[in-house]
């Protein structure tokens, strides 16, 4: 008997949760209803919030573009925003078309006898927003097909990173996981190659030949990968330096995995 959450039913339903976005926070509401780029899905507001300019032309322009408003007490209001310091008493939910869970992605590889190469990005413990920000930015720019992120550990899509990655994070390929170990397991399974990024290793990305399935995996700003996720890695890879300059800030490293292939 097949389990619910095996079934197709069940994944495209998380699917869509994972394409819903939720900002939080006056201004960046506000940016987002004015934007004609982002697609907006349902808006939310503290019921006691207080009569205002800015108040009341965020509820006109989810009027004009027929977005659902709901209302809130403010304990609701901070469960969806999960953030309930900074909220404002105004949250919205933003449909990003290229977010999904990572199993849907590999569903789609399995089913694509003619698959072109892919290149992933995995973040481990990425906890500062702007490098997170950054990061998504080249992604989406980039010769990148998804970028692995897991549900803990990495910071919050929030409006800092969303100000850092200059609105790419809602059209950017994230792929959503519980657990990164477990993910690039699964990956794995379906001929990933993981490959972490480490100074601390004598083969170079210079002469690195990509296979057609690759995950670079990008560690914590200070502390570099974690033992754990180095262990799940097929091998360390490290980006030649001069001058006895020992590492790059993880979002440049990300930039030049992004675009080695385009330039």
């Amino acid at each position: 008997m097949t389990k619910y959450n095996d079934s197709e039913a069940y994944l495209e339903k998380k699917s869509f949760f994972k394409q819903l976005l939720t900002i939080y926070g006056r201004k960046p509401v506000l940016e987002a209803l004015h934007s004609s780029s982002i697609p907006c899905f349902r808006l939310h507001l503290a019921s006691s919030n207080k009569s205002s300019k800015i108040i009341k032309d965020i509820e006109q322009l989810a009027k004009d573009k027929n977005i659902e408003v709901t209302y809130h007490d403010r304990q609701s209001l901070s469960r969806i925003s999960k953030n309930g310091k900074q909220d404002q008493g105004v949250c919205l939910d933003i449909s990003c078309p290229n977010h999904q869970d990572y199993e849907s992605f590999l569903k789609n590889i399995a089913e694509n006898d003619k698959r072109k190469p892919i290149r992933l990005l995995a973040l481990d413990r990425i906890t500062n927003p702007q490098n997170l920000g950054m990061i998504i930015r080249s992604s989406c720019a980039g010769d990148i097909d998804g970028l692995l992120m897991p549900k803990k550990g990495c910071a919050k899509l929030d409006a800092l990173v969303i100000k850092a990655s200059t609105g790419t994070l809602f059209k950017a390929p994230i792929l959503h996981c519980d657990s990164l170990t477990k993910s690039l397991d699964e990956c794995k399974k379906q001929g990933a190659s993981v490959v972490g990024l480490s100074s601390h290793t004598e083969k170079s990305l210079k002469d690195f030949i990509e296979p057609d399935f690759i995950i670079y995996v990008l560690g914590n700003e200070t502390e570099g990968m974690s033992m754990e996720i180095e262990e799940h890695c097929d091998q360390l890879i490290k980006i030649p330096m001069n001058n006895n300059v020992e590492s790059l800030n993880v979002a440049v490293t990300a930039s030049l995995l992004a675009f080695r292939n385009l330039v």
